[in-house]
Formats: structure tokens, sequence, C-alpha cells
């Protein structure tokens, strides 16, 4: 295949760790970053071995012209650079939360669609190993049909601590973890019909929701219950681990703490444990989440190769985000949402 050379735009926490993602695969070199704060882009640069440092995206795409551009800046800055790249006619991967709202998602959308340029959203949640490992048992037709599922993301990681801005945002943790926890939640029962929505304010001091109860009624009838927290004191306090129970005709499958895998039929239970690789490079406290963006590079660097869909373009995310804004009305309202009801929701 022909190494795609690219760019990155935004140098901030997370960008490190897809730098070193992307060095994990044969095929993408990163030749540029950009920041519009300049010192931390020659930082980045610096310990990477990166010589090209903008602080304008533009000048980037002018003086590098690169096969695609990887946008690891804050979700309101989205769709300005999605467009530009589009006007240069280059592929760009953007990070989820695609947009802060649906419309400017349908720009970014349209944006690329006219360009005839593919927009990917780096959505990697569901590329966890133990994830997908799930994801093959229900494959597989063991459990039979399944009827109900539990996805649990609860635990008191001091997230406010690290990024003190989230305190500030009037909207969290349906936007930040509920764009990851519906995306699993489509790509293992698929897509959702209607949806029930709870949130609390836990933490004082704190403008937005830091939980959330959601209860999906899937397409397939299958009922999905999505609980959100970072104001949970449990047992199983394991960040940023994700606990699944999904119920079948003939068994039921879940994802316990330490990536345990239990499988329970008439025959009775098989267990086995599903950890993800291990990268040197990787935080201790994300090394779950670090190690499938891996994965999630791998399947988005494919599709560029040989010019086909990846499982999280931009068009299959928008409907993880349709989730969270209905999440958010259905909170409002007290109410069930229709998801392709509403007009502003389309």
């Amino acid at each position: 295949m022909k190494e795609l050379r690219f760019g990155i735009i935004g140098t901030g926490f997370w960008a490190r760790y897809q730098l070193a993602a992307w060095r994990e695969l044969k095929g993408a070199r990163c030749v540029a970053v950009c920041d519009r704060d300049l010192s931390k882009a020659r930082a980045l640069a610096s310990n990477s071995g990166i010589n090209a440092v903008y602080e304008n995206a533009e000048a980037l795409i002018k003086a590098e012209k690169p096969d695609f551009l990887d946008v690891i800046s804050n979700p309101g800055t989205h769709v300005e650079l999605v467009k530009l790249a589009a006007n240069h006619k280059i592929p760009v991967i953007c990070q989820k939360p695609m947009a802060p709202t649906l419309a400017e998602a349908r720009e970014m959308m349209d944006a690329c669609r006219s360009a005839g340029v593919p927009l990917s959203i780096h959505e990697n949640w569901r590329w966890q190993a133990p994830i997908r490992a799930f994801q093959e048992v229900l494959t597989s037709g063991i459990i039979g049909r399944v009827f109900r599922a539990r996805i649990d993301y609860c635990n008191s990681f001091p997230v406010f601590d690290n990024q003190p801005f989230l305190k500030e945002l009037d909207e969290f943790i349906l936007s930040d973890m509920g764009s990851h926890i519906f995306d699993v939640a489509r790509f293992l029962f698929g897509e959702a019909s209607n949806l029930y929505c709870q949130t609390q304010r836990v933490h004082p001091g704190i403008k937005g929701e830091d939980a959330a109860s959601v209860m999906l009624r899937m397409d397939s009838g299958t009922t999905v219950t999505c609980n959100l927290s970072y104001a949970s004191r449990l047992e199983h306090d394991r960040f940023p681990e994700t606990f699944l129970l999904v119920e079948g005709q003939l068994g039921s499958v879940q994802l316990a703490p330490d990536y345990w895998l239990r499988v329970t039929t008439s025959e009775g239970t098989r267990s086995r444990r599903c950890p993800p690789p291990f990268y040197p490079w990787a935080d201790p406290r994300y090394a779950l989440v670090h190690s499938s963006i891996v994965a999630c590079h791998a399947n988005l660097l494919g599709a560029l190769q040989i010019g086909t869909q990846p499982e999280t373009s931009g068009d299959d995310n928008f409907k993880t985000l349709q989730l969270v804004h209905a999440s958010y009305e259905s909170a409002r309202h007290d109410s069930v949402v229709q998801i392709n009801s509403l007009p502003h929701l389309k």
C-alpha cells in the first residue's frame, strides 16, 4: 500500500497518544503538526522528530499537501477545520464528539460530500479488545436472540481534577462519554428507535450533568440501558472499563471487571480474560483506551488506502450524535423521544 502523509491539527493531551498509535502502523507518516499555541506544537514535534510546525492549518495544507488531516482539536473548531480540508480536497479524520450541534455536523458531512472526500470520526471505544471479543460472542449466536442489555460506565475517576474546564460545560457526561457508550450500543445492537433519559448533577460546583441513565429501544426489539457516571463509588471502581451484560433466549454474556468475559448457557458458565494489548507509550491510567486507538487507526487507514468506508464514517457517527442530542431532549422534557420524529434531530 502507498504510504499516506498526514498532518495533525491540535496538540493537546490526546495528540501525543494519537501520534504514538499511528507509529504502530505501517502506511502512515506524520509530516507536520499544527496548533494555535505554537509552543505546544513545537513541543510535540520536538518529542516526535517532526520538523514541520505550523500555527495555521491552511498554511500547513498549502505547504505540505498532506494525504489526510487528523483533527484532534476541541469540538468547537471541528466544523471550520473540516470545511477547510474539504475546500482543499483533503480527506479528514475528526475526533469525537463530531460537532457541538447536529446542524454543524451536517455542514461537515455536506462539505466533504460535495468535495468528494471522506470524513471519518475517530471513535475508538468500540475498538477496545474486550468489547470486540464481546461482539464476537454475540455474533456467534450462542445466547440466541437478544432481548435485554445493560452497558455501565460508572466510576469515581477525578476527571475534574485533570480537566477543570469540564466543570464549566453546560452539557457534560452525555456529550463526552455518551458519544462513546451510544456508539458501543449501536455497534452491538444496531439502531435505536426511541429513548428515555434522566440526568443528575452530583458533584458540587459543576454546571453540567455527571450522571445519566438512558433506556434505548432498538429497532431489533432489544431494550438497552446505558448508565454513565463520574460520581459512583463502587466495589469495582475500574476507570476506564465498560461493563456489559446481555441476556438472550439461550443464555447471557457478561463483560465483568478486569476484562473477564463470561458466557452462561444451559451447559454452565465459561469464562476467559480478554485484556487489551500493551503499548509502552500508553498512560497506565488510560492504557485500555490508548490501546484501542491503534485498532481504530488501522481501520481508518485501511479505508483511506483502498477507498472504502471505515466503521466510524461521518455518516455513521452522525447517528451516534443524534442519540446524544435526543437524550438531552428527553431529559429536558422528561419524555420518551422518537429518534426520527423531531425535525431538528434528523
